[in-house]
């Protein structure tokens, strides 16, 4: 039994817009209007845009089978991508590009085949809740979403949301599982559906966060800095920072905003133009010091000081390291809705 259209997008969480294209079927994280701001940032942005990080197929069926069938676009400068199939929490199988590959330590710049991918995973008898989380790396357009004849299907939809602003690391790079990034993982632990807007190379991008979004978000995290510190001048950084938080808060007055500090990182001790890594945490308190519903994680501390916990063993984190960052942010943001009640 193949699903309509209607059935899929009624499924489908962390998406502002599902749509038809030649056939096939396009899942949109970022609204029009946001897709148009970063095609004027280059085509490397507009491909990063169509990534499918943070959607979501969430149902109940009684269907012992599904049937997935994708083509799959670049979406990144990764080559490698996994779709990761939950059955009731657990997973019951993955729809990857990287299964029999021996990969090396550091596996980032790993050229493996995009195309088409399909597969059909058995879930077991009885009534479940069935959860298909989308790769972050690459751009993929549904040909079929299939289950068993006569079986039903009911949307899942938490009832809290989760918008996640931020760079590489946000989007997702390098968890190998797209069940394991940091933004899920913290989705998860909230019971939110997640809103995933990070882009890979991204700076505090002011213009952004002068966009809304049509949900009303429960949380909100921000989490650039790294990428400031790499290519901007302290001077602009600080005016950016704090233009993106203004706008930001004044969108969303009933969020809890969460401004995270960049994570560690191998060269933090290296000279840069903007000064001494620790001046982004600083600037960040800072520019937020007086909206009342932003606060200040530390993020240097979230995810273990080792290069084994990153892909690239310098900068992005791997599952482990994820796991770590999302575990740990996860105890901050409760410490601080604790604190606040």
């Amino acid at each position: 039994m193949k699903l309509t259209f209607e059935q899929i997008k009624s499924i489908t969480t962390g998406a502002v817009c599902v749509e038809k294209e030649n056939g096939k079927i396009r899942f949109c994280r970022f609204t029009e209007q946001q897709e148009i701001l970063y095609g004027k940032g280059g085509k490397t942005f507009n491909v990063r845009c169509a990534a499918s990080a943070g959607i979501r197929f969430r149902f109940q069926t009684n269907s012992q089978t599904l049937k997935l069938k994708f083509e799959i676009q670049k979406g990144s400068s990764r080559r490698y991508y996994s779709f990761d199939v939950f059955v009731d929490g657990k997973a019951a199988g993955y729809m990857d590009n990287f299964s029999g590959v021996q990969l090396p330590r550091n596996y980032t710049g790993v050229e493996l085949p995009l195309g088409n991918a399909e597969k059909e995973f058995a879930l077991g008898k009885g009534d479940k809740e069935v959860c298909v989380y989308f790769p972050w790396s690459v751009c993929p357009l549904l040909e079929e979403l299939s289950l068993e004849d006569g079986a039903y299907v009911i949307p899942v939809k938490p009832a809290k949301k989760l918008l996640a602003f931020g760079d590489s690391i946000t989007q997702g790079y390098d968890a190998l599982r797209a069940s394991m990034r940091y933004t899920s993982l913290l989705a998860d632990k909230l019971q939110a559906e997640e809103f995933n807007k990070g882009i890979g190379g991204e700076v505090f991008f002011p213009a952004l966060a002068q966009t809304k979004d049509d949900i009303a978000p429960d949380y909100i995290t921000v989490a650039y800095g790294t990428n400031d510190w790499s290519k901007e001048t302290e001077e602009d950084f600080k005016a950016r920072c704090r233009e993106f938080y203004v706008a930001l808060s004044n969108h969303y007055p009933q969020a809890k905003i969460f401004a995270i500090t960049p994570i560690w990182r191998k060269d933090y001790q290296g000279e840069r133009a903007f000064g001494p890594f620790e001046l982004v945490e600083r600037d960040i308190r800072e520019a937020v010091a007086d909206l009342p519903n932003v606060r200040v994680i530390k993020g240097f501390d979230l995810v273990p000081k080792d290069e084994s916990y990153f892909s690239d063993l310098r900068l992005h984190p791997n599952d482990e390291g994820f796991a770590h960052y999302a575990e740990n942010l996860y105890n901050e943001i409760a410490k601080e809705q604790k604190s606040n009640a």
